[in-house]
């Protein structure tokens, strides 16, 4: 799918605050009939519109009350390898590719500071890693959020 019609922006916008929303919710909430919101939240699901329910769980009650962001510095032609080696570490919730000095942004969950350690050397430890530079996480100030970009 390469863009939103106007249909598919009301129901993403409806959703934003109301991820579970039934069918029929959304379908008296916005004047659809049913047949058209579960067509279009089809097609959506289909072209990969909702990602994975993963993001909105909390790590904490599952012993991870801790986040961090670990900056990797990589060699080059050695980036694809690293990228597979730190996604075999359980704690690596996510990872981004960068420009700039920083090649990688790794997110991590731990159980406390030298959890946070251990996952660091294992990171550390991948051959073509060069560096590593750890921030904690001291709270989400902005949560993920697409609904203003959805209103615009």
């Amino acid at each position: 799918m390469t863009g939103y019609d106007a249909v598919d922006k009301a129901l993403l916008t409806a959703l934003a605050p109301d991820p579970r929303a039934t069918v029929v919710a959304l379908a008296d909430r916005l004047g659809l009939s049913r047949n058209t919101v579960q067509a279009r939240m089809a097609r959506l699901e289909a072209s990969g519109a909702f990602l994975s329910f993963e993001r909105s769980m909390d790590p904490a009650p599952l012993g991870y009350p801790i986040e961090a962001f670990i900056s990797v510095h990589v060699r080059q032609k050695l980036l694809g390898e690293v990228v597979d080696e730190i996604g075999r570490i359980p704690e690596v919730i996510q990872a981004h590719g960068l420009s700039g000095s920083i090649d990688l942004l790794v997110r991590v969950v731990c159980r406390d500071a030298h959890d946070l350690f251990r996952i660091d050397g294992e990171i550390l430890a991948i051959d073509g890693v060069e560096r590593t530079e750890t921030s904690l996480a001291m709270g989400e100030l902005i949560p993920y959020r697409l609904a203003p970009l959805l209103e615009r």
